[in-house]
């Protein structure tokens, strides 16, 4: 097969697949559903009652449709959303009636928004349909908000954090919210008189969700294609400065048991965040030795896999405005991945120096990122140089031009940049989306440069169609050996050659493809839908020849009551290229391993008190067999307490020299919550394939708006026997003040 006429092939057809049967929105919301806003004609009081005439005056949005489990009928619980503003804030009420009892997961802010009732605003302020902010609240008034992008494909972390306000008052037949929303902490562009808006309710009791305006049942609610038209009286004006700084002080003690001098360590430091609003749409951040102890652990995961696991970006000064740097590529090929700046290879913290990101909207039409993060240069150990910097053309209705630069410059300690180590990358994309959302096609060429190796690319092309029904996604990227990500995350290209200890970097090609089929009944039946799908994945080495093929045939079933049902059967042919080693005897010798496996799993309603789940996989691995047994059970308090215990246990068995593994994996989080200002977390997580027992407990008091105290305490220990050897402890306490000007 020749790549030079594979890829132009491949191009066309999709492009013209597309066009040929490329799907127009019916009817636009925006000009079907319109609200105006005018100015408030009283003071506002933040009471979560209405009493004030400003809101008597204000114009009522209403009519709301249920968007899931069927979407195109009118919502059976009626809500009531009104708008106005002064010259600080905009500010949203919301009355929804309901029966009084409410489906309330958690108190803690930003935590698991969509699992419980719930009211939310999407507001589109640039009207361009590419990003916006969602802003949500429960019957017990936990806020929730984040930032919204066209490349974030409705994935949320709510990992923007800033100051906003509400009340809520709860009455045996509705509940009523007021938010107050400072237009400092909107990014808008002056002198627009129309913005993008809607609201949706969660109504967990009946399983539902519901949209102003109209949604598809296939798309998320937060779609920022689905908004109506907020009509202004006078466009909004900059109220002003917008300048937050959060300083923090930290003191620490730990003692590592397996260093050389297994003392207790000390340890008080200080460091401060910064944010600047340079325009209404423009934000510049800055750190100086940014602490991140109060982050959660990472979930630990078993890996019987040949490469590194991916493990999410938790910090919070990587996270705003996370897809502007890292939505580039398709998964798992990613060229830039932040969580390579600041962590080493075993994910431990390298001290950072100083950061700073400048990132939104310069117009209407372009969003802009540039990050720059220095770490510490240490005896051993070089400092590193880190610059991204990203744009985001919007064209035609809904599609981005999209380009990025990575610099990754080696700094020695005392001698300043290392000019002969360094790693460099840049790229250019293509993302066409059409009106309705339901066509995506993306592609892009990205480059490489590296000392001593020279120029590598990384093609990638992809045509998405998310339809009612119907839905598939077919994906190729190919990647030179000469292609380096310094930056990013591309597990494959590395391959450990078990037999003599090295690591061999190797490029490849790849082709994914996903059709699938989702038929849901008509009527109030028990079953909301079932899902089929057919997937299959490829790998060739640069020069064509065959590595490796996995297939799937998926099975799911959703139940009106949240349960779900999941069947899978798969077949695997992998040619192995190197020594491989999956457990403590020999390596398995390179060459050709076909098996198949087949897995089934359940998940229990997941609005009771008590909650499981669980799921089995069994058959062949490469030339033995693997049997695999996961099981969840969940305890919740309403609305203050949730426990949880998960188990995951692995038996490989590998033929004759080959080993085998009994390998555990057991997670047990508890989370109450004594308000929605103080909350307690504690994580155990046992691993015998780390041999290792990790306990983390995170007392956090926010004690004024987006300002905390923490108290963590973390401890390890060696899974075998767990109890009776303890590798290092610590304890950390951490406060910090959010203050505006």
């Amino acid at each position: 097969m020749n790549l030079y006429k594979t890829i132009p092939a491949l191009a066309g057809m999709l492009f013209s697949f597309s066009a040929l049967v490329g799907q127009t929105q019916v009817g636009d919301p925006r000009e079907s559903h319109q609200l105006e806003i005018r100015r408030a004609s009283s003071p506002i009081v933040m009471d979560g009652l209405l009493g004030e005439a400003a809101w008597d005056e204000a114009a009522v949005a209403t009519e709301f449709w249920q968007k899931y489990p069927t979407d195109g009928v009118p919502a059976a619980k009626r809500t009531e959303v009104r708008m106005t503003y002064d010259d600080r804030f905009l500010y949203i009420s919301a009355v929804c009636y309901d029966s009084g009892e409410y489906v309330v997961q958690t108190l803690k802010r930003d935590s698991r928004f969509f699992d419980g009732d719930a009211f939310g605003v999407v507001i589109d302020p640039v009207n361009r349909r590419t990003n916006g902010f969602l802003f949500g609240v429960s019957p017990y008034n936990v806020q929730s908000e984040d930032l919204l992008s066209q490349n974030s494909f409705g994935r949320l972390n709510f990992s923007w954090d800033n100051r906003w306000f509400s009340e809520v008052t709860r009455f045996d037949d509705r509940w009523i919210v007021e938010m107050a929303i400072p237009f400092k902490t909107l990014r808008f562009e002056t002198g627009l008189q129309t913005w993008g808006i809607n609201f949706f309710r969660n109504d967990l009791k009946a399983n539902q969700y519901h949209s102003w305006t109209p949604m598809p049942v296939n798309f998320n609610l937060t779609d920022l294609g689905y908004t109506g038209a907020l009509t202004w009286d006078a466009p909004p004006q900059k109220t002003g400065t917008n300048v937050s700084v959060i300083p923090y002080l930290r003191t620490s003690l730990y003692k590592d048991k397996e260093a050389a001098d297994p003392g207790v360590d000390s340890e008080l430091d200080a460091g401060v965040d910064a944010k600047l609003a340079l325009t209404s749409s423009l934000n510049l951040d800055l750190t100086v030795n940014p602490d991140f102890s109060q982050v959660d652990v990472d979930v630990q995961q078993t890996n019987l896999t040949r490469f590194s696991l991916n493990f999410p970006e938790r910090r919070p000064f990587f996270l705003e405005n996370n897809d502007l740097f890292t939505s580039f590529g398709t998964p798992p090929a990613r060229p830039i991945f932040t969580r390579r700046m600041g962590l080493d290879e075993n994910r431990m913290p390298v001290p950072i120096l100083f950061g700073a990101r400048l990132s939104g909207n310069v117009g209407n039409r372009l969003r802009v990122g540039l990050l720059n993060l220095q770490t510490k240069a240490e005896e051993g150990r070089n400092g590193q140089n880190y610059t991204i910097a990203t744009f985001n053309q919007s064209v035609l209705k809904r599609s981005l031009i999209k380009g990025y630069v990575t610099n990754r410059q080696a700094v020695v300690k005392g001698e300043g940049f290392d000019y002969n180590d360094y790693g460099r990358n840049a790229g250019l994309e293509f993302n066409y989306l059409n009106l309705s959302g339901t066509w995506n096609v993306f592609g892009g060429l990205h480059l490489s440069d590296k000392p001593d190796i020279g120029l590598g690319t990384f093609r990638n092309l992809a045509v998405q169609h998310s339809g009612r029904n119907l839905n598939f996604f077919v994906d190729y990227f190919g990647i030179d050996t000469e292609y380096y990500a310094d930056i990013g995350f591309i597990p494959r290209l590395d391959n450990y050659d078990a037999a003599n200890d090295t690591i061999v970097h190797l490029g490849y090609e790849h082709l994914y493809s996903r059709v699938g089929y989702t038929w849901r009944p008509e009527g109030d039946k028990a079953v909301i839908s079932h899902g089929f799908a057919l997937q299959n994945r490829q790998d060739w080495q640069v020069d064509w020849t065959f590595n490796e093929r996995a297939s799937a045939l998926n099975y799911e079933v959703r139940f009106r009551n949240t349960s779900q049902l999941q069947l899978s059967l798969e077949d695997n042919d992998t040619r192995l290229l190197f020594a491989t080693r999956f457990t403590d005897a020999e390596p398995l010798p390179p060459g050709k391993y076909t098996y198949r496996a087949a897995s089934l799993g359940y998940n229990s309603d997941t609005r009771k008190s008590i909650a499981f789940e669980g799921g089995m996989q069994t058959g062949g691995f490469y030339n033995g067999t693997l049997n695999s047994f996961v099981a969840g059970l969940t305890y919740r308090v309403q609305p203050w307490g949730n426990f949880s215990l998960a188990l995951e246990q692995n038996y490989l068995r590998l033929p004759g020299p080959y080993g085998s593994a009994d390998l555990t994996l057991i997670n047990q989080r508890s989370e109450v919550n004594f308000s929605n200002k103080l909350f307690w977390t504690t994580f155990l997580q046992y691993n015998t394939q780390a041999d290792n027992f990790n306990i983390n407990s995170r007392l956090q008091w926010r004690f004024a708006p987006m300002s905390d105290l923490f108290l963590v305490y973390t401890d390890n220990y060696l899974s075998t026997p767990f109890l009776q050897v303890n590798r290092n402890r610590g304890v950390v306490l951490k406060l910090n003040y959010w203050f505006t000007f």
